[in-house]
């Protein structure tokens, strides 16, 4: 394993339905972050066809705009991407497989080898299927990844088991804050006059995203998937309107130890970068630790169907 891998998480406002559009956006923030040496670049869930308004689509709408994967475009200019830049990209979008959707992200990496992660827990619409499957590979970073889609993580089970997998770093791509929730204590919704008039009063609106319907309510639980499993985590996290509602950005990186290492609060699209430091890291052995899953566990682990990773090039 390397000792440092240089890290970027992306938010930025998707066109919702518009694949070309989008990609054009993520082409452009990869080349940006690569030129900042990122050596890994997460954008967020469903970024290549938005998501919030995919509940409104009924199936020849949801087929117009899903791809497959890997056999699709999308795939293909990811994998550019990272073949050219030498860089891992993943990025999120509908994928379709036959006459089933998926809620799918797809990390394409510079070896060639492409991986897809099928959201476990869906909820978006009727016609889009769950996964059934954990994600966990190889890099060429050196490293193990694994990944899981927004309420993915809402369920400690899940991290635990990307952990006994053998995940170094967790991708934690997003479409959350400002949500309707009909908890008293969690997310509400966001006033879209305050993104409208973010330029002329940044503050308002950058409160809403520090404040309770933002990253205080990702504190009461993203730092301690990090610090519980022992990995790196990175969020990224949609930027603005997301069909009627406002997305609170909060792109972030966290160790380990669950310490955020670089963030955001801006209501921009905006890219956060941060050095990973696996000298620091309290499951390396040199540093008189070892993974929370040993690597028997892991091969008993995926032995399970269910648990397999897909690896898809």
């Amino acid at each position: 394993m390397k000792d440092r891998i240089r890290a970027a998480t992306v938010q930025f406002t998707p066109v919702a339905g518009d694949v070309e559009v989008n990609l054009t956006t993520v082409k452009r923030l990869t080349e940006d972050a690569v030129g900042d040496g990122a050596q890994i670049i997460v954008f967020p869930e469903c970024c290549l066809t938005s998501y919030w308004f995919l509940r409104r689509l009924n199936r020849e709408a949801l087929g117009a705009i899903a791809e497959p994967v890997p056999d699709g475009p999308p795939t293909d200019a990811l994998l550019g991407l990272a073949q050219k830049h030498n860089t891992v990209v993943g990025a999120g979008l509908v994928e379709s497989e036959g006459d089933r959707f998926f809620n799918t992200y797809v990390v394409a990496q510079p070896d060639g080898s492409v991986h897809r992660h099928r959201k476990l827990h869906v909820f978006v619409s009727e016609h889009i299927d769950s996964g059934d499957e954990f994600t966990v590979f190889d890099s060429p970073l050196g490293c193990q990844i694994g990944v899981l889609i927004c309420y993915d993580n809402n369920i400690a089970e899940n991290a635990r088991i990307n952990a006994l997998m053998g995940v170094d770093i967790l991708l934690a791509p997003h479409q959350t804050g400002g949500c309707r929730s009909r908890s008293p204590h969690a997310m509400k919704l966001i006033d879209p006059a305050l993104w409208e008039r973010r330029s002329e009063d940044p503050p308002a609106i950058e409160a809403e995203f520090r404040g309770s319907s933002g990253k205080e309510w990702l504190m009461r639980w993203l730092p301690a998937r990090a610090h519980d499993n022992g990995f790196f985590l990175i969020f990224s996290n949609g930027v603005g309107p997301d069909d009627d509602e406002i997305r609170t950005g909060n792109a972030m990186i966290l160790d380990p130890y669950g310490r955020i290492l670089a963030e955001t609060w801006a209501a921009e699209d905006r890219t956060v970068i941060a050095d990973l430091d696996f000298r620091c890291s309290p499951n390396r052995p040199d540093n008189g630790g070892s993974k929370l899953g040993d690597r028997s566990f892991t091969d008993r682990l995926q032995k399970l169907p269910a648990m397999n990773s897909q690896r898809v090039r």
